[in-house]
């Protein structure tokens, strides 16, 4: 069991990150850790893994974790074996198997009889079968150092799992292989993920904010539909509170209306009456200070009304703020941009498929671009822009602009400020305040307006690139997405999710992540071998 209590984490700067963080994990939990950027889900992964100490509250777990990091630098100068934590048992088995007997072996390897053998299968079923344990990690992939430490989950056999974006760098074999321990697995599991067909395979969602963590008995469909549900709650609050807010602004100037009638009725009964100068001036007074009380008690009524629904509104989520508005009109449905007749493509002497590819592509088509590493589809992409042409075949293009979206999002040019990148998109001659909005609608405040695009997270300028494609007022006949979710938490996936859901251009979408595919409706699949 791992429990959690009143846990708080201060950066070296002293920024808090977060704090009274209560939860309770029980033996053979399966557990999703999600959260925003920043929200301190990898923090709070590492003090469970026994990588941080908290600033403040208390830890109790009854066994050391097996932990599973996002990056693996620190790695790079030690061995697989080293990094698995299996080097001096296997000197040791060696040394034994050599006649060296001696009473330090036998407790170093402690009757562990079975370690390379055990080592090796667990290597073999990641896939990683032809690697020597002696090798040095840094002349490894992301995707085979992840395979690494997953197969050291099957060596050591641990009673608590920790994954940190256990899939980012894996590929749909790897992904597959990862999604069947998660289901199979009978150890508890804790993964903090942006991966929702893996978060689906967990049974209960923990999410992580301002406000601590917040439980969910389900999976992610489960936590989405909650959120939902918490969604349309606050839409209905926010509606309720602008009607109230309308009908207090109307009392408030129908009641200012009725006393000005009054104070005036009674001023003209005042003269008729021909009272002195003083008794009139003491009624003009009483009527305004009793008008004053007035309005000060409808003003404030309106005040605490319009608090009430700016507070409400702060908890909108983001993607309900952001839209790109292109202009579709442009677009043809139907009309063919692309056609390939046999085309190839040589590297050397070897021709990249197998089969030369014959295929069309037009306007209005949601295509998945799929294949494993190495099977081209960069080169096709790059053929389809017309930055290559085929070795063989025909290639064909229809007069087009087209917007090549890469996972590094290599359309933000980091020796600009933010500001300056959004400029550089200003087709339409928009004015400064007009940018300004925009920016400020895709959450780039003041405060960012003279930020290095440099200093930006893939979220941020994930959220930069689409405010570019909203001020520029060419709207793209195709939109190539190029591992679009791979540096990505959920949030601004989901904001991605909705943008590319309202264009209605042809979109090609190479990615591992099936959840997203399905949710941006792909109708199509371009397999290459």
């Amino acid at each position: 069991m791992l429990f959690l209590q009143n846990l708080t984490y201060t950066h070296p700067n002293k920024d808090l990150l977060f704090d009274n963080i209560n939860l309770t994990i029980n033996r053979q939990d399966k557990i999703a850790l999600i959260g925003n950027n920043g929200a301190g889900k990898s923090t709070l992964l590492k003090i469970m893994a026994g990588v941080l100490q908290p600033s403040g509250g208390a830890m109790q777990v009854d066994t050391v974790p097996y932990y599973i990091p996002q990056l693996f630098g620190q790695y790079n100068d030690i061995t697989v074996a080293q990094a698995l934590q299996i080097e001096k048992r296997l000197k040791a088995l060696h040394e034994i198997l050599d006649g060296n007997v001696t009473e330090e072996n036998l407790t170093v390897l402690n009757d562990d009889w079975t370690i390379e053998e055990r080592s090796m299968d667990a290597l073999i079923h990641w896939g990683l079968e032809a690697l020597d344990l002696h090798r040095k990690m840094d002349t490894l992939s992301g995707g085979q150092k992840t395979k690494v430490f997953l197969a050291g989950i099957a060596i050591h056999q641990p009673e608590i799992v920790l994954l940190d974006e256990p899939s980012n760098h894996l590929d749909r074999a790897g992904r597959e292989l990862l999604y069947e321990f998660i289901a199979s697995a009978s150890c508890t599991l804790i993964v903090v993920s942006h991966d929702r067909k893996l978060l689906n395979l967990l049974d209960t969602v923990c999410e992580l904010s301002k406000r601590g963590i917040t439980v969910y008995g389900g999976n992610y469909d489960f936590y989405r539909e909650q959120k939902m549900i918490e969604s349309n709650a606050l839409d209905q609050d926010i509606r309720s509170k602008e009607k109230a807010l309308r009908k207090a602004r109307e009392t408030e100037r129908e009641t200012a209306e009725k006393q000005q009638k009054l104070d005036a009725r009674g001023k003209k009964k005042q003269e008729k009456a021909g009272l002195p100068t003083i008794s009139m001036n003491t009624f003009r007074n009483n009527a305004e200070k009793s008008t004053a009380r007035m309005k000060g008690v409808h003003a404030e009524k309106v005040d605490a009304i319009s608090q009430g629904l700016n507070e409400l509104r702060k908890e909108l989520p983001d993607m309900d703020k952001m839209k790109l508005g292109f202009d579709n009109s442009t677009l043809h449905k139907g009309k063919i941009l692309f056609t390939a007749n046999d085309i190839n493509y040589q590297y050397g002497e070897h021709l990249l498929w197998k089969e030369p590819l014959t295929f069309q592509i037009t306007s209005g088509e949601r295509i998945a671009l799929k294949g494993l590493n190495g099977s081209g589809k960069t080169t096709l992409i790059n053929i389809i822009l017309g930055s290559l042409e085929p070795t063989s075949g025909i290639a064909s293009r229809a007069d087009n602009r087209t917007v090549y979206i890469d996972q590094d999002y290599s359309l933000i040019d980091n020796n600009l400020q933010v500001y300056e990148q959004a400029q550089r998109f200003n087709d339409a001659a928009l004015q400064e305040h007009e940018i300004k909005t925009r920016l400020t609608r895709f959450l780039f405040t003041k405060d960012y307006w003279d930020k290095p695009c440099s200093a930006l997270s893939g979220g941020e300028k994930m959220r930069l690139m689409l405010c570019c494609l909203t001020i520029s007022d060419k709207t793209p006949d195709i939109i190539v997405l190029d591992e679009p979710t791979n540096n990505l938490d959920i949030q601004n996936i989901e904001i991605l999710t909705v943008a590319v859901n309202e264009y209605k251009g042809t979109l090609i979408v190479v990615s591992h992540d099936e959840y997203f595919l399905e949710q941006i409706n792909v109708e199509r699949i371009l397999e290459l071998y």
